[in-house]
This record gives structure tokens, sequence and C-alpha cells, in this order.
């Protein structure tokens, strides 16, 4: 899929397209590609048709499960932090949830790997995304503290809910130059953090204050 099939999927109006690029730019968010990519993914798609009138709104919204799809601005902002022009052929997601985010991913890197823990919204983010046409994504049900180091080394891993600590696990499943963007918890709340790999260890950078639902163990059945 390119970025003009994906602008057709929902027609959503120039207008609302060009609003939230534009409100993107102001939160200062540069990344033309991804402004592009994030105003122009038919967000209402991903979420309750109860829901649809604020698909738009730069705002998080509850998708089920105690669980929420991002608001465009984190989005936007997770995915330019691992955008490396010279480095986009495997990616990690943890957390698929309504499969928004991996969307994005999709379009941006050759291959995109992604694991959920609660199995409905696995099983409803399959369909969904295999239904708009995406096809270089691989699904996994399962504990995302584990990655899937059979599609390892990624390129770049990014986490969409808080963590207590880096998951280990994760950090050897990156790249010789791999990155890794999660939300961490900290004593005062939870800060958005970048790791790079470099070959003389990870470099942390403290990105901003966020908001995620919390990292959780293990794999939440129907059952």
């Amino acid at each position: 899929m390119n970025i003009n099939e994906a602008k057709g999927i929902g027609l959503t109006s120039e207008a609302v397209r060009r609003k939230l690029g534009e409100e993107l730019r102001t939160l200062g968010i540069k990344n033309n590609e991804v402004i592009d990519l994030v105003s122009s993914m038919p967000r209402h798609l991903f979420i309750d048709s109860a829901l649809t009138n604020r698909a738009y709104e730069n705002v998080s919204l509850p998708i089920g499960f105690r669980q929420t799809i991002s608001q465009p601005y984190i989005v936007a902002k997770m995915t330019e932090l691992i955008h490396e022009m010279t480095s986009m052929k495997n990616v990690l997601e943890i957390g698929t949830g309504s499969g928004y985010q991996t969307s994005i991913l999709s379009m941006l890197f050759d291959k995109v790997t992604t694991i959920e823990r609660i199995k409905s919204l696995h099983d409803k983010s399959k369909e969904r995304l295999s239904k708009l046409g995406f096809k270089n994504i691989s699904y996994k049900l399962g504990d995302g503290h584990l990655g899937h180091k059979n599609n390892a080394p990624y390129d770049a891993i990014i986490v969409t809910a808080a963590a207590s600590s880096i998951p280990s696990l994760l950090v050897e499943q990156l790249s010789v130059t791999g990155r890794i963007v999660l939300p961490l918890k900290m004593n005062d709340g939870q800060r958005l953090v970048k790791l790079k790999n470099t070959k003389s260890g990870l470099v942390k950078k403290i990105i901003e204050e966020v908001v995620f639902v919390p990292m959780l163990d293990g794999i939440e059945s129907d059952e």
C-alpha cells in the first residue's frame, strides 16, 4: 500500500487532513513524511463507530479492554523518533492495540512484526489491517517483554505501553545501530525515552512527559 491508497481508504477530507497536519507541525513534529502519513491515515477505521466524530481530534480514545488508541501527536512523535532513512527495513512493535500505529509503521518499514497480549485485540487488528490491504505485517499473540527473536535483529523497536524498566530482551534483539522508543515509568510519572544502540553501548535520551497504559506480563485470552 502507498500513501495515495491510504488517503483513499476512508475518504478523509483534504481539509481534515490539512488541519491535523498543521496541528502536528505546531506541536513540533518536523518530519514531513511522518506528518503526511499520520494526517492521511483514516483513523476513524481504527475506533468504534460511536467515536467517529472525534477520530481526527488530537486525543487518545478508548478501544475497549482498558486500552486506548494514542493521540495522533504521540503516534507521530514516536514514529519520528525511530525514523532513520538509512535503516528502515525491520521494525518490532510492542502493543498492536487497534492497529493504527502499526499501519503507519507498515508504510515506512519493509517488514513489521507486531505483538499484542490481549487476544481479542490481536484478532481484531489482524483482521482489520488485512482487510485494508497491509501485507508486510507479521502478527504475534504474546508477552511484549519477550519480543520476538525469530525476526530479529530489528532496526527499530517501538513500545506503546509504559514499562517499569527497559526490557533487556528487547535490547538484545536490536541491530548494532538500532533504536528503541518507549514510555518509561519514573518516580514522578512517565517519560518518553529513546535508546540508541552504539559501539559504546546504549545512549539514552529523555524526550517528554507522557501517559500510557502499563506494560503487563503474559497473555490475556478470552477464556
